[in-house]
């Protein structure tokens, strides 16, 4: 493992333990040249899940992306970067931990948008309007009516 400060090679593992959800396994190590610390994680390598886009192109799932769209959504919002890491391992364990191998791009926003409606409605609304590609003020309307009657059915 390449020491992140000085490039060294070799490190020591100093601590190792489970993450909360147990997918992953957290590990402390400390740089035999330069002395300093830092976090890996290691998890099972997957056949990669892939991205069937609206064109039918294909695109390796990429949580990085999907979590740079959440970040974008909740800016400014009540939301922690745990909850948004929370909801992309959730939606990558759904996907990977099954025998599919590729999922609709349309699919992975529904999902997206299921999470985000139990997090932050502002969110919601935020990814919804770029995922939907509102064409008029009238569709941003309708969702946001769509928002009012699940709330009145909750109360």
């Amino acid at each position: 493992m390449k020491c992140p400060y000085c490039g060294y090679t070799e490190s020591k593992v100093t601590d190792s333990r489970p993450t909360e959800d147990n997918l992953k396994i957290r590990r402390r190590r400390e740089c035999m040249e330069c002395g300093g610390r830092f976090t890996t994680y290691e998890v099972v390598e997957h056949t990669p899940l892939m991205v069937v886009k609206k064109d039918h192109s294909r695109q390796q799932f990429d949580r990085d992306k999907l979590l740079t769209g959440l970040l974008r959504a909740c800016e400014k919002r009540p939301v922690s970067r745990e909850q948004l890491e929370s909801v992309v391992d959730q939606i990558e364990y759904t996907y990977t931990s099954t025998l599919t191998k590729e999922i609709s791009s349309a699919e992975l926003g529904d999902k997206v948008l299921e999470y985000l409606r139990e997090i932050d409605e502002v969110a919601y609304i935020r990814f919804a309007s770029v995922y939907h590609q509102f064409a008029d003020v009238e569709a941003f309307l309708h969702e946001l009516e769509e928002i009012f009657r699940r709330k009145k059915k909750t109360e």
